[in-house]
C-alpha cells in the first residue's frame, strides 16, 4: 500500500477532512494527526513539502489558506513476481515523493472544477462531496483515477437526481 492518509488542514492546524487508509484507533489518528500539523505548520516556505516523521513520509502542500497533507510509507515495498518460466524476481519500488505532489495537486484542480476556486468554507459545508472525489481517485491507499471527468461524473449525476 502506498498512501496511509491523507489530510486537509487550515492554517491554525484545525483538520477539515482526514482519510484514512489503515486502522489507526481515534486516540492514534488524533496524536498523529497533531504531531504532523505543528511540524508541517511550523516549517517555511523556502524547506522543502517533504517530512519523515515516524514510519511515514508526509508530503505536502498549501493552497490558499488549506495544507493539503498526505502520509505515504516511507519504506521501501518488495514485489516478488512469479514468473510462468518458473523464475522468481524481485523488485523494489519507493514512493515518489513528486507524484505525490503531483496527485496533491490533480485533487486541488478538481475540486476547484466543481466548486470553483475552492477554499475551506467549500470543504466543511461539502464534505461527503470531497471524501467522494478522494473515494473515486484512492482506493486501499493506491490512486486508481487520474481523469478529472471521470472523478466528478458521478457527483455531478448525484447533483442532478438531487
Amino acid at each position: 500500500m502506498g498512501i496511509r492518509f491523507i489530510l486537509m488542514v487550515n492554517k491554525q492546524g484545525q483538520t477539515r477532512l482526514a482519510q484514512y487508509y489503515e486502522y489507526l484507533t481515534l486516540e492514534e489518528r488524533r496524536a498523529l494527526e497533531g504531531e504532523i500539523v505543528r511540524k508541517c505548520l511550523a516549517r517555511n516556505e523556502q524547506q522543502c513539502s517533504f517530512v519523515e516523521h515516524r514510519t511515514y513520509k508526509i508530503v505536502y502542500r498549501r493552497y490558499a489558506s488549506l495544507f493539503f497533507l498526505v502520509g505515504v510509507d516511507n519504506e521501501e515495498v518488495k514485489i516478488i513476481v512469479w514468473f510462468a518460466f518458473s523464475s522468481l524476481m524481485s523488485y523494489s519500488i519507493w514512493q515518489n515523493e513528486l507524484a505525490i505532489l503531483e496527485f496533491i495537486h490533480l485533487l486541488v484542480e478538481t475540486m476547484d472544477r466543481h466548486f470553483g476556486n475552492v477554499c475551506e468554507l467549500d470543504i466543511m459545508f461539502h464534505l461527503e462531496k470531497a471524501h467522494f472525489m478522494l473515494e473515486e481517485m484512492v482506493m486501499n491507499g493506491c490512486i486508481v483515477e487520474t481523469s478529472k471527468a471521470n472523478i466528478l461524473t458521478p457527483i455531478q449525476l448525484m447533483d442532478k437526481a438531487s
